[in-house]
């Protein structure tokens, strides 16, 4: 019997090293925390101001991402927040319900997002057509650049995209004539300058927030030179938080409201699982548990909706941020929130010397960003059905809304892969013995090639009879079938007519 002995100097070396690692670990992630909270301030503050709440409503999401969500098991590098892709959907929700019901909306989804998560449906995330995750991000993308061209002149936003893109030659026409709005043009300008060019630079200075360099340059100019300029209002966190009311409940009590609530659910749970997947791809420790990942969305969703805050999903532009810094534990996303917390708390004022206008400038650059811009070439020469379906999801949002845009992107995605399933080939050998056409079907037979199968069967000789041989087909549906059987019996019967007819003409 083999047995195992294990020295005292031994287990002192092994714990020894443990709390080494540990330490090391703590190290990287208060550094990586650090960053992912500079990376985070700006961006929760712009995608408030451009959602149409208060400021420090995207500071209460980014906070209750890192305190809550981020303690929760599910993926442990991924950092959750407010995010840009759901910026239209919570503005649109604002304007037609008001700010007071938002909180109902957000919690809403977040009890959807729980009830899917213990479901186990978490995966089947995964399920959905990545072209129309693509061309969701891409409509979100190009609205929001649309509608940030105007905060960034100090101008209000039309409230469509339509109206947004027929009024830009009159936007540069009044922004040309006006000092104050080109004052504020061109501070929104030079931030997207700045975080355009900023990955050229060295790496040791790439490794500071270009969005965070940005904003404090803009900041820091306008204050030196009292520019004329918007700026960001800041109340402070405990007036902000707005817990759901029984006023607001009457106005989500219709069927729009439930259409925004579902669509707040999925999308963001699909970003969110979608992201995690990217995220797993930037590190070798342990893989997102997609289940657990969604009920973590769903609690900090639901405490954001309590809050009457903005909705959060998991953001890759955080969470990759996270996995750079050298994260290596869920500390430092916890320890993210932590910072936000405090830098709101204690230096509130810092935030409203912040102009509105490089808020718009890093929003731009982030819509831009959302746009698969390199991989539309590429994907409309290898695969022109994910290419459809990608633009197709895109400008349905651009021209309707998000909700009805994505539904036809996954409609047609469904359609596309219905279609690319059922796949048929049609083989005609004609028998001159017997005078008879032996027609063989091999794939898959569904109603969707009908047109095809009948099309190449109205082609044959009326005169002569066909035989269908349907032993090498993997599929074949019920209405297909059905419509073979009634042509078949229609065709042979009218070629025997035929065939008679033609023996008492000799005769």
């Amino acid at each position: 019997m083999n047995r195992a002995f294990t020295c005292g100097r031994c287990r002192v070396r092994l714990r020894q090293g443990a709390r080494q690692s540990s330490a090391a670990d703590l190290r990287a992630d208060i550094t990586a925390s650090v960053v992912v909270s500079l990376v985070a301030l700006p961006l929760c503050v712009g995608v408030a101001v451009a959602s149409g709440v208060p400021a420090e409503l995207g500071l209460v999401t980014g906070i209750v991402g890192g305190l809550v969500t981020g303690l929760l098991p599910g993926s442990s590098l991924q950092v959750s927040g407010p995010a840009a892709g759901l910026t239209v959907l919570v503005l649109q929700a604002v304007n037609d319900y008001g700010v007071g019901a938002l909180g109902f909306l957000v919690l809403a989804a977040g009890v959807i997002q729980l009830v899917l998560g213990a479901l186990g449906l978490g995966r089947w995330f995964r399920a959905i057509s990545l072209a129309v995750v693509e061309g969701m991000l891409a409509g979100i993308g190009l609205i929001l650049v649309v509608g940030q061209l105007y905060p960034m002149a100090d101008q209000r936003s039309p409230g469509s995209v339509v109206a947004g893109l027929t009024g830009l030659p009159r936007l540069f026409t009044e922004t040309a004539g006006s000092p104050h709005a080109l004052t504020a043009a061109c501070l929104g300008a030079g931030t997207i300058a700045v975080m355009a060019l900023w990955k050229h630079l060295p790496r040791r200075v790439r490794s500071v927030p270009s969005a965070l360099v940005a904003v404090a340059l803009s900041a820091a100019l306008a204050t030196a030179f009292r520019l004329p300029v918007e700026r960001v209002d800041v109340q402070g966190l405990a007036g902000a938080i707005r817990p759901p009311s029984a006023d607001a409940l009457g106005r989500v009590a219709e069927v729009g409201a439930l259409g925004t609530v579902l669509a707040i659910a999925v999308i963001a749970s699909a970003e969110s699982l979608f992201g995690a997947a990217a995220v797993d791809r930037l590190h070798t420790g342990p893989t997102t548990d997609y289940d657990k990942e969604l009920l973590a969305q769903g609690v900090g969703n639901t405490v954001c909706g309590a809050l009457g805050a903005l909705p959060m999903t998991a953001v890759i532009v955080r969470s990759s941020a996270n996995v750079q810094a050298g994260a290596r534990t869920k500390v430092s996303r916890v320890l993210h929130g932590v910072w936000l917390l405090l830098f709101t708390a204690l230096i509130p004022g810092a935030l409203g010397l912040i102009p509105l206008a490089s808020l718009a400038g890093v929003l731009v650059c982030s819509g831009w960003r959302l746009v698969p811009w390199r991989r539309l070439g590429p994907l409309w020469r290898r695969h022109r059905g994910e290419a459809l379906v990608l633009a197709a999801t895109a400008i349905g949002i651009v021209t309707t809304s998000m909700f009805e845009g994505v539904l036809a992107g996954l409609t047609l995605a469904v359609l596309k892969t219905a279609w690319e399933m059922s796949d048929i080939r049609v083989r005609v050998d004609s028998d001159n013995s017997t005078d008879t056409l032996h027609v063989t079907l091999s794939g898959n037979a569904t109603f969707l090639q009908l047109p095809r199968i009948l099309g190449v069967l109205d082609r044959q000789p009326k005169e002569r009879t066909v035989e269908l041989d349907l032993r090498n087909l993997q599929h074949l549906d019920h209405t297909c079938r059905t419509t073979l059987d009634d042509w078949l019996s229609r065709h042979n019967g009218a070629a025997a007519r035929a065939a008679a007819h033609s023996r008492r003409s000799d005769e």
